[in-house]
């Protein structure tokens, strides 16, 4: 079964999350700080989802977010944020978290959000029989998981891979906001739409260069990609 790190320092949240994620049957690693969530990622790269509190002792899980992000860019991150502290989760989701989950929570919102960013991680599009999407500069490998750019490698996150890979098979048509965030989220999704503009984001820095963003803004609706640019 996927293997999950709680990184989170007070001992009944993480005994509560533990106890509910082995009922799932998934193989569970603790840490209590930053620092011994780093070490464990270094140790055991099968990880699949960390669980990751904003306040911790020492090094903090925004810092821990970044950088478990730039090490490990397949990894799926859901942040655990306070009631209320929106500013949390933007700054998650801007360093790179997949999704974030606010306390408290139950365990079925628990289980429907780790399901739902494996489901992305494991991309079932694979059962796909195109493996290799190309359009102007960009190829996007099913298989590798992988997107590149002009033959150079463009490191995406799971979530930012699906969203990619939905624009990709619906090149040159608007998508909604719901659209994305239902395809990519899934409909029994319970966030905030607003995890759909920051993932846009971030994609865009990674991919726009001096003459293209290739992801346009279709203003009170959606975006559209249009990777196929030519200059006029």
């Amino acid at each position: 079964m996927p293997k999950i790190l709680i990184v989170e320092d007070e001992e009944s949240i993480r005994s509560f999350i533990k106890v509910n994620l082995i009922r799932h049957n998934y193989t569970v690693l603790e840490a209590a700080s930053g620092e011994e969530a780093i070490e464990l990622a270094n140790k055991q790269p099968d990880i699949k989802i960390a669980l990751l509190d904003v306040m911790l002792p020492g090094i903090d899980g925004f810092a821990v977010c970044q950088q478990l992000r730039e090490t490990y860019p397949q990894l799926g991150i859901i942040m655990l944020t306070a009631k209320g502290q929106e500013a949390d989760k933007i700054e998650g989701l801007a360093l790179g978290a997949d999704d974030y989950i606010v306390k408290p929570f139950s365990p079925q919102e628990l289980m429907a959000r780790i399901a739902a960013l494996l489901r992305r991680i494991n991309l079932p599009i694979l059962n796909d029989p195109i493996k290799l999407l190309t359009t102007g500069s960009f190829s996007l490998n099913l298989l590798e998981k992988k997107l590149y750019k002009n033959d150079t490698e463009i490191n995406l996150t799971p979530t930012e891979l699906a969203i990619f890979n939905l624009f990709m098979h619906n090149e040159n048509i608007a998508l909604s906001r719901d659209n994305i965030l239902n395809e990519v989220w899934g409909t029994d999704y319970f966030g905030d739409i607003k995890v759909v503009d920051v993932n846009i984001r971030r994609i865009r820095k990674k991919i726009a260069d001096n003459e293209h963003t290739y992801i346009e803004s279709v203003w009170g609706y959606g975006y559209r990609f249009q990777g196929d640019v030519t200059d006029e």
